[in-house]
């Protein structure tokens, strides 16, 4: 299961660089802007429950398909891009095999535990 979710993270992250890359915007705007989403680790400084509330905030797909969705509706290109952008960094941190954080700490998702940078087997 955890292999096909991350095939499905690369093909997520594939689709946004696509259509971004149609978008006309540069290069140097997605790379500035990809690793905003990871300002959530900030949370972390609070405690555990919060700084699982904030990644996760910041690395679900449903928040960033809003922002693009809404960019698109009202015809705000700004929108549209930053959520393609938001849409690639999760789509990439789940190929990667991080997922969605609980309370219980920064190693415990819904992927799997993480240990040391690895998954450990189930």
């Amino acid at each position: 299961m955890r292999a096909l979710l991350r095939v499905e993270g690369a093909c997520v992250l594939f689709a946004a660089c696509w259509l971004y890359a149609q978008s006309g915007y540069g290069r140097g705007l997605f790379a500035l802007c990809f690793l905003a989403p990871d300002l959530g680790f900030l949370g972390y400084l609070a405690g555990p429950r919060i700084g699982a509330a904030c990644y996760d905030a910041t690395h679900a797909y449903i928040g960033a398909i809003a922002c693009f969705v809404a960019g698109q509706l009202l015809a705000q290109p700004v929108l549209f891009v930053a959520g393609l952008v938001w849409t690639a960094h999760v789509g990439f941190d789940r190929a990667l095999g991080y997922g969605l954080k609980y309370a219980s700490g920064f190693g415990d998702t819904h992927l799997g535990r993480l240990v040391h940078g690895a998954r450990s087997v189930p």
